[in-house]
């Protein structure tokens, strides 16, 4: 398996995330790719619960900032 240092999650775990639910043979591509949609998804994720916080004059991200900008990223 390669790393790649930009990235801040590892590929071993895309890895086990895609062999736990099932992927027998997973190869580094589709590990790869998962690790990048994750990080997108992640990044706004956290920027959006960044302006929550923001917006409450707090400088301290909350479990309920990452909810709610997590709701309102992945329209749950």
């Amino acid at each position: 398996m390669t790393t790649d240092t930009g990235s801040e999650i590892a590929l071993a775990s895309a890895h086990r995330i895609i062999k736990k639910f099932g992927g027998e043979r997973v190869s580094d591509s589709a590990a790869d790719e998962l690790r990048k949609i994750i990080e997108v998804i992640g990044e706004n994720i956290a920027k959006q619960a960044v302006e929550l916080a923001k917006h409450a004059h707090r400088k301290t991200i909350k479990p309920e900032d990452i909810t709610l900008a997590s709701k309102s990223i992945l329209k749950q």
